[in-house]
């Protein structure tokens, strides 16, 4: 950090034989250059100080990409990029693109903490916004013959694909652990229109799995582990043998798929889910990474821990390897590596 004590003393020190006018004159030179110096940093918004006054916004903001590339996105094939770096209210705004996707992450000025999530406390509390990840209060997890583990999702979120993926593998190795699994989404409603994280391409697949979740159950693990891999949903949708004319049918009355995302979107409000993904365990919130993270293993352990009397499919063991991020044709991007591969708390951005 500058010394402005050492540097005034020097000063002091270079005029002490000079008379008290210079002295004075000099010291006010140097106090117009600072502040100056001062006013135009703060009009504009792409200066940044020298080092001597601590990092700029861009060499933290390269420091966060590293950091996201080398831990969070290492070995699943997909790369952050920056789009921008900014001051925001005393933190570095990094605004980052994952395959298209733009997220916005938080870093201390000094570069030494990373903060994906930053919760306004001022402002829109409907809850129709989302945010990195989830602020609701951890509850205990009750006990029950026939548990729930719901997954609240959007459909172009790096994360949530990963919680899916996750999900599907688990169903195809163990198909009864479909029964106990619900994957929501989060949005909201405007004029017969639903509204999305990501914008109107999201907000169209969102109400597409939603109409084949509620109408064409049987279909829907195969069609969302088809569409996974590269979004083809026309494709996926002839493939797995969804029915086309129902889903059209769906999609396009209000009283139908609208109102069945309505009802997901009052759960969202419910347990004030403010990220995708966010993980609710019979009505409880809970933290995918206490029972093995964002994997097929994780998912089975996390339906298991609300059984009263745990069945048999509970000892089964399958794959711990973290479920890839984003669109992949495979279930991991990496060939080793357990738990969750969105630790730090990795989950989608607010809406923009």
């Amino acid at each position: 950090m500058y010394n402005f004590q050492g540097a005034f003393q020097k000063v002091v020190k270079n005029f002490k034989n000079k008379d008290k006018n210079t002295i004075l004159i000099t010291v006010a030179l140097i106090a117009i250059i600072i502040t100056a110096g001062l006013i135009f940093a703060s009009s504009n918004k792409g200066f940044s100080f020298p080092t001597i006054f601590g990092k700029s916004d861009q060499e933290v903001a390269k420091e966060v990409l590293s950091y996201i590339n080398s831990n969070n996105l290492a070995g699943q094939g997909v790369t952050a990029k920056m789009v921008s770096a900014t001051e925001a209210s005393g933190l570095v705004k990094i605004k980052l693109s994952i395959n298209g996707n733009e997220f916005d992450s938080y870093a201390t000025k000094d570069g030494k903490l990373l903060f994906p999530q930053a919760i306004p406390m001022a402002g829109d509390k409907s809850g129709s916004s989302q945010s990195s990840s989830s602020s609701a209060s951890q509850a205990p997890v009750s006990k029950t013959d026939s548990p729930i583990l719901e997954a609240y999702v959007v459909a172009r979120c790096p994360y949530g694909l990963q919680m899916q993926r996750a999900m599907a593998e688990a169903v195809k190795n163990i198909p009864t652990l479909a029964q106990y699994l619900k994957v929501r989404y989060l949005g909201s409603v405007s004029g017969n229109k639903l509204v999305s994280m990501h914008g109107d391409a999201e907000a169209a697949e969102n109400l597409r799995q939603i109409c084949i979740r509620d109408e064409q159950p049987a279909k829907y693990w195969d069609y969302v582990a088809c569409q996974m891999k590269t979004g083809d949903t026309g494709g996926c949708e002839k493939s797995t043998g969804v029915d086309s004319g129902k889903l059209s049918g769906c999609v396009s009355d209000p009283k139908r798929g609208i109102a069945d995302a309505q009802k997901d979107f009052a759960l969202d409000t419910k347990y004030n889910v403010q990220g995708s993904p966010t993980l609710v365990l019979n009505s409880a919130t809970i933290d995918e990474t206490g029972y093995g993270g964002r994997s097929a293993d994780g998912v089975k352990s996390m339906v298991c821990a609300g059984f009263k009397n745990k069945p048999s499919f509970c000892n089964t063991k399958l794959s711990t390897v973290a479920a890839a991020v984003s669109f992949s044709a495979t279930y991991s991007s990496s060939n080793s590596g357990t738990g969750n591969s969105g630790a730090g708390g990795a989950n989608c951005a607010p809406a923009q």
